[in-house]
């Protein structure tokens, strides 16, 4: 396992998922696919799936035919090494790139409806399965960084993201429960939001919460976070879309 040695968190039988610290008004919102609106975000990007764009005119399908099969696992697995870079990409990235590369088309920006959908849609395909980082002898030096992220004190609040979700998970921070920060199911829709959101818009809302300057959108330290918390969640089941307040 590529960075089994440097994922920390909660022992494997005392994990929980956000869903777990839900109330049951919404673990019903997201168990029924009726209600759930995150659903909408994955329609949205079932249509663009199968929709010819750039110059190539050719649409995701072209390449990857039937999402139900082709994409089941896939984004169980990132982040992932790009061959070109020797780095880590996110989902998000993996698309643009392949809208880049494939379909000769402007990539999308950051929490645009269309690259949540697009990433809804392929996550989605995982519903139910494990998280399972890539066993790659690259990434571990990755996810190394990302566990030091992970610990490392920012901002005027001088806090880590380990201060609140490892040692401080299931208490209450302004009246809300403290999850155990688990990246097994983004993109998630947010009541607070009212809307759907990536897993890097949460955590500049973390880093903007304890009074630090959050790093950019696809920025080298929010992949390497992904990273660490996918290797920290490893085996916890893929939720997406899940919903939370």
């Amino acid at each position: 396992m590529a960075g089994a040695a440097a994922a920390a968190g909660p022992a494997a039988e005392l994990r929980k998922s956000g869903f777990d610290f839900m109330g049951p008004a919404i673990q019903a919102m997201q168990r029924d696919d009726a209600q759930n609106p995150g659903m909408l975000w994955v329609q949205d990007g079932e249509a663009l799936w199968n929709r010819p764009a750039g110059q190539s005119a050719k649409s995701c399908a072209t390449c990857h035919a039937a999402a139900r099969s082709s994409m089941r696992g896939v984004a169980a697995r990132y982040p992932a090494i790009d061959e070109m870079t020797q780095r880590p990409v996110s989902l998000g990235q993996r698309i643009n790139l392949c809208r880049q590369n494939h379909q000769t088309t402007p990539v999308l920006p950051p929490e645009s409806q269309d690259l949540l959908g697009l990433e809804a849609y392929v996550a989605h395909q995982s519903r139910g399965l494990p998280l399972a980082p890539p066993a790659d002898a690259r990434l571990g030096p990755f996810v190394a960084q990302g566990r030091q992220l992970f610990e490392r004190r920012l901002g005027q609040l001088n806090l880590a993201c380990a201060s609140c979700h490892d040692r401080s998970a299931g208490q209450r921070l302004g009246g809300s429960l403290i999850p155990q920060a688990h990246a097994n199911a983004y993109p998630i829709y947010r009541l607070e939001w009212q809307g759907m959101g990536s897993l890097q818009r949460r955590l500049r809302n973390c880093m903007a919460g304890v009074r630090a300057e959050p790093y950019a959108y696809g920025s080298a330290e929010l992949v390497t976070l992904e990273l660490y918390l996918a290797e920290r969640a490893r085996g916890m089941l893929v939720e997406t879309p899940a919903v939370r307040p």
